[in-house]
């Protein structure tokens, strides 16, 4: 009987995993690239910290692929940029070990099948396998495999600037002077930004890591000011669990944003809702609303830090089991809807909360999350760990648990603060600005009892 031949979309850190995992269980992994290398979104955003240190960074089965290598495993306790993940992990796992022979780069999935069966067709189909069309430099390619697993993210789909889900009004035709996701403006972009007002629009970790490195240039470059667009009306939803954080570094992004905002180092424009973005003396009027309560903003720089939603246009053949409104799969969803939840905890799932009506198909990593901005690495790697398990037939392996995740201080379900919330707002006025907001801080500094943060 022939090893079965698993497709993995992606080559980012979920996708090699997945690849180790499969080769660990027997399979032969076949991973497909888009970009020219491993990694290729996350050097996107190489100049970035994360705020996870390296012992939730790497995977257990690459770790056993890199081990006999000679690699030498980063201290878990400290904290990579994208590109030392890069450069430190995922360049010698797509190298140095087996996975070089599996990783096919500069090929574009175009679109997905099961061989001799449209998606109306049933019978027979679990039977069927898959077909995968994809583009690199010669043309047209096809691969047939057993099973599939799309980890390609969503770092290339950004949202737009419309408060509505769809681009704002003018916000195509000025995309010269409009950034997504998070673009390295002390470094690669400093040019581009340094001197100028600078609005950002957003309110997850990318937007307040951009806001923060915009501080610190104005701070060397006068004339730079940075300005946070935020469609809701409280910053302080922004600012995160500060020292009730399991993951400090993502607390202190929290608490050092909390700082700036208080100590007005960042405007804040709350309640913006961006609808038109146009012209204006040779800048960008970026306005929200419309008749007499319209709004706007003038900025030489518009930075996008909106979140991100996957591509299924290559999907379009294969029977799918989506959140209508989160697009992630319906067992999933509920997990991390962000109308619901504002914490980047999700209990671990595997195979089981990510299958789908096709047998043998998966969604992992970020993609899996649809629209929702709560996804960590380390859930991704428990992700692919059951599903490859799924997928070899040890059942138990694929519904065992083998992940903790790290609490992340401060939640909320439907506007109600949970569990690590006790002590961040109210009492004493602290040492050093909280991860409350700036109003909470400011009465208890008064000696009042703040304002709360729920």
């Amino acid at each position: 009987m022939s090893k079965k031949t698993i497709a993995i979309i992606g080559a980012g850190p979920v996708g090699l995993a997945a690849a180790a995992h499969v080769l660990e269980r027997g399979m032969s992994p076949v991973v497909i690239e888009a970009g020219p290398e491993a990694g290729h979104a996350v050097r996107q955003w190489q100049h970035v910290q994360l705020f996870s240190p390296w012992e939730y960074n790497v995977d257990k089965a690459a770790a056993r692929l890199l081990a006999p290598t000679g690699w030498n495993s980063p201290d878990p306790q400290s904290y990579p940029t994208g590109g030392e993940l890069i450069e430190r992990y995922l360049a010698p796992l797509a190298t140095r070990t087996p996975l070089r022979e599996t990783i096919r780069t500069s090929s574009r999935v175009t679109a997905i099948s099961r061989v001799g069966f449209d998606k109306a067709k049933t019978r027979g189909r679990e039977q069927a396998p898959f077909e995968i069309r994809y583009q690199n430099g010669k043309g047209p390619e096809l691969l047939r495999a057993d099973a599939v697993i799309d980890v390609s993210g969503t770092w290339f789909s950004p949202n737009p600037a419309g408060s509505n889900g769809l681009p704002a009004i003018g916000e195509r035709e000025r995309a010269d002077r409009i950034a997504y996701g998070m673009p390295d403006v002390r470094g690669s972009g400093r040019a581009r930004y340094a001197g100028k007002t600078v609005a950002v629009l957003g309110a997850g970790h990318s937007a307040v890591g951009t806001l923060i490195d915009l501080a610190q240039l104005a701070e060397e470059e006068p004339g730079t000011k940075p300005v946070w667009l935020l469609r809701g009306g409280d910053p302080a939803k922004a600012f995160g669990g500060g020292s009730n954080d399991k993951l400090a570094a993502r607390g202190e992004l929290g608490s050092t944003f909390a700082a700036l905002v208080t100590a007005g180092k960042i405007a804040v424009e709350t309640g913006f809702g961006v609808t038109h973005i146009s012209e204006f003396e040779g800048r960008l009027r970026i306005s929200a609303g419309a008749g007499c309560g319209a709004r706007s903003v003038v900025a030489d720089e518009l930075v996008v830090s909106t979140g991100f939603r996957p591509d299924l246009s290559f999907l379009s053949e294969l029977r799918l089991r989506l959140d209508p409104a989160i697009e992630a799969p319906l067992a999933l969803a509920p997990l991390i809807d962000p109308n619901e939840h504002s914490c980047g905890t999700v209990r671990p799932h595997g195979a089981r909360e990510l299958a789908h009506d096709e047998p043998g198909f998966y969604l992992a990593g970020m993609k899996s999350y649809g629209r929702a901005p709560t996804f960590l690495v380390m859930t991704g790697y428990e992700q692919v760990r059951s599903i490859v398990a799924d997928i070899a037939g040890d059942k138990e392996a694929a519904a065992r648990v083998e992940l903790v995740l790290p609490e992340t201080g401060v939640c909320t379900r439907a506007g109600v603060e949970s569990a690590g919330a006790a002590g961040c707002c109210g009492g004493p006025a602290q040492d050093e600005p909280s991860a409350c907001c700036a109003a909470d801080e400011s009465a208890r500094t008064a000696g009042g009892a703040g304002c709360g943060c729920s």
